[in-house]
């Protein structure tokens, strides 16, 4: 449950960044009975690509000073769609166009949808 409660933290501070960014419809999901790979999906969108590095950075800094540190990150120079996997929480960051193409949600819908962690 240690981990579980080390995922929480990690998603709760990323989501808290992503809201001071002004991030769009940010989603949780949770993946942690339906796949090895995280607990969590956060999934959020952008509105250009100036917010959704914003949004990548602002996300990074503040994990990183709590102590979590990023393992990959990719799609950031682009920034239609960021991934940023710190192992037990995978951060996802679209634009809106890539949101709809992609459609996580209705991918990963075996996941618990959480409202508040």
């Amino acid at each position: 449950m240690e981990d579980k409660n080390r995922s929480k933290e990690m998603a709760t501070l990323a989501i808290e960044a992503m809201e001071d960014k002004k991030a769009e419809d940010i989603k949780i999901i949770d993946i942690s009975e339906v796949s090895v790979i995280a607990d969590y999906f956060l999934i959020a969108n952008g509105t250009n690509r100036s917010q959704i590095q914003a949004l990548s950075d602002a996300v990074e800094e503040k994990l990183g000073r709590a102590g979590y540190h990023l393992k990959q990150k990719e799609g950031y120079d682009t920034a239609n769609w960021v991934l940023m996997d710190f192992g037990d929480v995978i951060v996802h960051i679209f634009d809106q166009e890539n949101r709809l193409f992609y459609d996580l949600e209705r991918i990963w819908r075996d996941g618990k949808k959480i409202e508040k962690l």
